[in-house]
């Protein structure tokens, strides 16, 4: 801030003590240097400030004081700060939630008409100057080429792919992410891609990034979900337990983005802290969640519920839940083997617009034994204000915004490090039919996408079901009869199957189309050699 800009803002907050003086504040009165303004500094700034995600700042009396009502009303319903969990059903580091005396002295500033106090007593001002708040990352990707969004319309959903120049795998063990609009992008998910099928789909829209789902190859760093919010503070991996992030990777940044009256421009970064030595603890992330969600348009109270007993003792660092606009309250609990409950966390009153993910301050013990559950009710009546549909439609189980999920992620640790490989076979087991459930019924709606047809025919092969992956492969190739990959893929299932000859001919037609596919050419190899 230039060195003008700062004396105007003192005398502003002069003349504004004058007006308080005049109004008739007392020594007594709750003022803004003494009171109000360390909370909005403490609270609110990491939003509210110059070039934030919020549409205005508070870091000053001058900012601070015309919207000394709104900004009492808001507290007072406890909608900002927005901090979703309720108080009691968790312990989280940097929790957002006013205590009640926070509350009732911004209220009394506002009803004794909102004085400056001492301006010798102001707190001073949070850094807004845009530096990373993690340091200086060892490694900062950003986007090839920034988006254009036009103006107006309902919110997108667009993902963008970022190879990261590394020479050989790094441990990370923090992450920052930054976006040069953040009142346009609302929040962001990072995910990984170790192969090249994210990269591909970015590079098939001739504008920057693609809509549209995620190919299954993307996948958290093991033990991790990766995103971003307003407000949030950059999130770094606990001690010893950094992930992975190997040569010829992708990151894929799906972002949401919030449409003005303008064009917008986007641009987003990513910068990364890696760690000196490899981690000696993985995490395991535990997911909850109804892939089978079918909500009848009206239907006020639907509930979809899910749980999972551990079969190691695990400490619980994080938690994050995710739904779409129709979910009303999030339940998520432990029952230990004891039969006592234990919350893992509680909102009763879900917004989409505020997503998080929620660090405890302290690891939540859970012995082997314990069911973690949670329960999700939604609202697809027209009594719901969050509902994008009037008049209210069916909605299922889907990865766009206008449908609906369910989910519960929890980050575990176990405590004896040689438990991790069972946890994560049984964690597989209990994953793999609800995914299969879950694309089934993205394809109900989606007949034609070939990219479903292609995950959950991989579904199928994890699963052993090689009949059902030839099937959907299959209709891939009724899709997309012309690409070398789908009769492959094909090929590569009907080998084990013994339809030898069927596999010979999806092999050769690969490489009509393709001369130069190593893949197709290696297994039509294996193929002869096996006949001999």
């Amino acid at each position: 801030m230039s060195d003008r800009h700062v004396t105007s803002l003192v005398a502003v907050g002069a003349a504004a003590l004058r007006i308080a003086s005049v109004s008739g504040s007392s020594p007594t009165s709750v003022t803004f240097a003494k009171d109000v303004g360390p909370i909005l500094s403490q609270q609110c700034a990491s939003c509210h400030r110059p070039d934030g995600s919020a549409p205005f700042s508070l870091l000053t009396f001058a900012d601070a004081r015309p919207r000394a009502k709104a900004i009492a009303a808001a507290v007072r319903r406890r909608t900002m700060p927005p901090w979703k969990p309720e108080a009691g059903y968790g312990d989280f580091i940097g929790a957002r939630r006013l205590a009640d005396e926070q509350i009732a002295a911004i209220v009394r500033w506002a009803d004794e008409g909102a004085p400056l106090g001492d301006p010798a007593a102001l707190p001073s001002r949070p850094d807004a100057t845009g530096e990373w708040q993690a340091g200086r990352p060892d490694l900062i990707v950003k986007m090839p080429e920034a988006y254009r969004l036009p103006p107006g319309g309902p919110d997108r959903l667009r993902n963008f792919v970022i190879p990261v120049p590394i020479p050989s795998r790094r441990y990370v063990n923090a992450w920052e992410f930054r976006t040069n609009n953040p009142r346009v992008v609302h929040h962001a998910t990072i995910m990984i891609d170790p192969t090249r099928a994210s990269l591909q789909m970015d590079r098939s829209d001739p504008e920057p990034g693609y809509e549209g789902l995620i190919p299954l190859s993307a996948r958290n760093p093991d033990g991790y979900f990766l995103g971003w919010t307003p407000g949030q503070t950059p999130p770094a991996a606990p001690d010893r337990m950094a992930w992975s992030l190997d040569k010829d990777t992708d990151l894929v940044l799906m972002l949401h983005l919030r449409p003005t009256g303008a064009w917008e421009t986007i641009d987003a970064s990513v910068g990364l802290h890696f760690a000196a030595a490899p981690p000696t603890r993985t995490p395991a992330m535990i997911r909850l969640n109804r892939q089978d969600i079918d909500i009848p348009a009206g239907q006020q109270r639907y509930v979809a519920a899910d749980s999972y007993t551990l079969p190691v003792d695990v400490d619980a660092y994080s938690v994050q839940p995710h739904a779409h606009n129709l979910a009303k309250e999030i339940k998520g609990w432990a029952t230990l083997p004891n039969g006592t409950t234990r919350w893992l966390i509680y909102i009763r009153n879900w917004d989409f617009h505020w997503q998080d993910s929620y660090r405890y301050e302290k690891p939540v013990n859970l012995p082997a034994g314990t069911r973690l559950s949670m329960e999700y009710t939604y609202d697809n009546s027209d009594r719901n204000p969050a509902n994008p549909n009037t008049p209210p439609v069916r909605v299922r189980f889907g990865q766009r915004s206008s449908d609906e999920m369910g989910d519960l992620w929890v980050q575990v640790l176990p405590r004896n490090p040689a438990d991790l490989p069972a946890l994560a076979r049984s964690l597989r087991a209990k994953l793999l039919p609800q995914h299969i459930s879950g694309y089934r019924t993205m394809l109900e709606a989606d007949p034609d996408n070939a990219s479903l047809h292609d995950d959950l025919a991989l579904l199928f092969v994890e699963a052993g079901d090689l009949e059902s992956a030839a099937r959907q492969f299959s209709e891939t190739l009724r899709l997309k009869p012309d690409a070398a990959a789908a009769h492959y893929n094909l090929g590569n299932v009907l080998l084990p199957l013994g339809r030898l000859n069927e596999a010979d001919g999806e092999f050769r037609r690969a490489l009509e189309l393709d001369s130069h596919y190593a893949l197709a050419r290696e297994a039509l190899k294996r193929l002869q050699q096996h006949r001999q």
